[in-house]
């Protein structure tokens, strides 16, 4: 049964299809990043990047380096989409792009590590075997169909994003749309519409489709007789997200992902219309069948794994943020805080109060008071940089205070704590962030 579940072989235009999609999207991706000013803004104008915390080595390039980066990513993207050398192209692009994704966290999205997951699960599928430039150096290559399994990969992690995306929504701030309405604060300026997407009951429909379109969207796309209506519900979320939100190419790329849903041939006749039919019908069992069932079978226990650990983690991860990054919790919270860090000569007592305006760009600012991994690695910065003038020093948090999702500001980080001794739990809590004001009476949130 799960041979012929996974190793039937069906026509490939679906894949083919997505791999020019996906490569002029990623290729547009990169060169926007450029055209727009993000790689300026986040990689080139700051001292010194808030990377993922294990990754302190994996710093921006100096001078133009970021802008020739992401011009060969975007190069690379071209690459994809015509294949030309295929598996040079998206294995050097998913390296690069992981690069950039654990590099910076100051303009973290979920998209970027959808796009990470996608572009690694893209190494090791035959994209390339119709409708490519390799085949004009190897026609050995091209083939019309495909093992089921390639489209089950793409279909399993796409349910788990939006099954996840659509169970953290149910809790408090969501369900009496107090989060859409911060929101929507700052979307009051847009033309036409800005003032539509204050009214609050368009944040109650923006409140019940979320959850049920998330919950609902893959096997909705999945069952042909709701198919149908299920791609026009995909279009419209998509495109409002696209015009409200600005996330760049992520909500096209989610519509592309719907290729994967409709039937074979009906790709085949819409976009390849010359490609003759694959009618065979047939179960193949490849020589690798074990790695297929070891290497998918640990991929999707991690991805399955990664966001429920934050029950495992003391507290509730909207205070914390414990647990929050690669769990597809997306746009549940909104966090804003304040801090002043005091630097102290553990040689002479000496107290320095330090001004973050000569560290941080005015977007790490904006971050730097609520998150407590950038708060705990610019004091691992602070410790550098004074152990450079041959000084041991502490580094402590004072009137470090946080609001989430427009809550009252609350006391977050230990002032007692010397954070430049402090070691980071990569799995469990940190002691010295502060209980929640609601750690002893309210349930942990998914």
């Amino acid at each position: 049964m799960l041979n012929r579940f996974l190793f039937s072989k069906i026509d490939n235009s679906p894949l083919i299809i997505f791999r020019i999609f996906f490569g002029i999207l990623i290729s547009l991706e990169c060169y926007g990043a450029i055209l727009t000013g993000w790689v300026k803004r986040t990689l080139v104008e700051p001292q010194f990047t808030f990377n993922f915390i294990g990754f302190d080595w994996l710093q921006p390039l100096p001078g133009y380096g970021m802008y020739i980066y992401f011009f060969i990513m975007g190069t690379l993207g071209v690459m994809v989409a015509l294949g030309y050398k295929y598996r040079f192209s998206i294995i050097s692009f998913t390296l690069l792009w992981t690069g950039v994704y654990l590099m910076q966290k100051t303009s973290y999205n979920n998209h970027y590590y959808l796009l990470v997951l996608i572009s690694l699960i893209m190494c090791f599928l035959p994209a390339h075997r119709s409708h490519s430039f390799d085949l004009r150096s190897n026609p050995g290559l091209k083939s019309d169909s495909m093992f089921a399994y390639v489209k089950w990969a793409i279909v399993l992690q796409l349910l788990i994003v939006y099954t996840y995306a659509s169970i953290a929504k149910l809790y408090g701030d969501w369900l009496d749309f107090g989060i859409i309405r911060i929101l929507m604060l700052n979307k009051a300026n847009y033309p036409i519409i800005g003032g539509l997407l204050q009214e609050p009951f368009i944040h109650k429909i923006m409140g019940f489709y979320g959850i049920l379109f998330d919950l609902l969207v893959v096997p909705a796309l999945l069952w042909k007789p709701t198919r149908k209506i299920a791609f026009i519900a995909s279009v419209f979320f998509h495109l409002f997200n696209s015009i409200v939100f600005q996330i760049g190419i992520f909500p096209y790329l989610s519509l592309v992902f719907t290729v994967f849903f409709f039937e074979p041939e009906t790709i085949r006749r819409i976009f390849f219309k010359k490609k003759p039919p694959y009618l065979l019908q047939k179960i193949e069992v490849p020589s690798f069948r074990n790695t297929v069932y070891i290497l998918g079978g640990l991929y999707f226990l991690v991805q399955l794994a990664l966001p429920i650990r934050h029950h495992f983690i003391k507290d509730d991860v909207l205070w914390t943020e414990e647990g929050h990054r690669l769990s597809w919790r997306m746009m549940l919270r909104s966090r804003s805080g304040s801090i002043k860090f005091q630097v102290v000569d553990k040689e002479n007592g000496e107290k320095t109060t330090i001004n973050t305006k000569d560290y941080l760009t005015k977007k790490q600012q904006r971050r730097i008071g609520g998150y407590p991994d950038f708060i705990w690695q610019f004091a691992q910065r602070l410790k550098k940089e004074y152990a450079e003038k041959g000084k041991d020093i502490a580094v402590y948090a004072l009137n470090s205070k946080v609001s989430v999702n427009g809550k009252p500001y609350r006391a977050f980080i230990d002032p007692t704590v010397d954070l430049a001794s402090a070691k980071w739990n990569y799995f469990g809590h940190n002691e010295w962030i502060l209980p929640s004001p609601t750690a002893e009476k309210a349930p942990k949130t998914f």
